[in-house]
């Protein structure tokens, strides 16, 4: 989508700093960090939200979360750490492209609101 500042991050228009890149997904740190480590992975591809997640684009998903403990391993987040989706206006999701954030590199709260 040309509007879509995540693709404009994939396809390198707009600068990131990267932690992970593949042929399906990127990870970059969060321009507004809410923990010590907050680094967002995205699919390459554009979907919109977990409400467009679908039997043809649920591969990239899978592949987000089969990498996720290399990148946190990378990151050096053995302790252990947050992976945070945010779907919809209510759910506060702010980019309208499927992201999620890994939070971690300290104590996180017990309470997720």
């Amino acid at each position: 989508m040309s509007d879509c500042i995540f693709c404009k991050i994939v396809d390198g228009s707009i600068p990131s700093k990267k932690v992970y890149e593949d042929d399906q997904i990127l990870a970059f740190y969060d321009l507004e960090p809410q923990a010590p480590v907050h680094v967002l992975v995205i699919p390459k591809i554009h979907i919109c939200c977990a409400d467009a997640v679908t039997e043809e684009n649920a591969g990239v998903i899978a592949h987000i979360f089969t990498k996720i403990p290399e990148i946190t391993k990378s990151l050096g987040l053995e302790k252990g750490y947050r992976i945070v989706n945010n779907c919809g206006e209510h759910g506060c999701q702010s980019v309208k492209h499927m992201h999620f954030h890994i939070l971690g590199g300290t104590q996180l709260g017990g309470r997720m609101t």
